[in-house]
C-alpha cells in the first residue's frame, strides 16, 4: 500500500485569460519545484486551449497539504480569476485533514481498485 496522493483537476480557461494563465502556470511550476514531496506536477491542454487538466502527485497527505497551503497563499486569488474548476478527482486515501481541505474544492475520491500489485 502506498501513501501517495494524486489528483486531476479539470479547469475551464476563462475567455481572454489563456496567456495570463500560462504566465501564472510558469510561476506555479517554478515555485512548486522547490517543495518537498511533490512527485509530479503537470498540465495538459485541449487542442482548442479551452480546457486544462492539472495532474499532481504527492508522496503523502502532508506533502499535498503543504502544497495547498503554498497555493492558497501565493496563487489562489489570481488562479480563480482565470479559470473555473469543473472537476476535482482525487486518487488514493487522503488523511482526514487533507480530505477536509479537498472537500472545499468539491473533490470526488477514488480508492484503489483491487490489490493487483500496482506500482507507483
Amino acid at each position: 500500500m502506498t501513501d501517495q496522493i494524486s489528483w486531476c483537476v479539470e479547469l475551464a480557461v476563462k475567455p481572454g485569460c489563456l496567456d495570463t494563465f500560462k504566465e501564472l502556470t510558469a510561476e506555479m511550476v517554478a515555485s512548486t519545484r522547490s517543495e518537498s514531496g511533490v512527485l509530479s506536477y503537470q498540465r495538459f491542454v485541449t487542442n482548442d486551449e479551452k480546457i486544462v487538466h492539472a495532474y499532481e502527485r504527492y508522496a503523502n497527505s502532508d506533502a499535498a497539504l503543504a502544497h495547498l497551503q503554498e497555493f492558497r497563499e501565493k496563487f489562489s486569488r489570481r488562479f480563480s480569476s482565470m479559470v473555473d474548476r469543473m472537476k476535482f478527482t482525487v486518487y488514493g486515501t487522503p488523511s482526514a485533514e487533507l480530505k477536509r481541505v479537498l472537500d472545499g474544492f468539491g473533490a470526488i475520491y477514488l480508492g484503489r481498485f483491487g490489490d493487483f500489485g500496482y506500482w507507483p
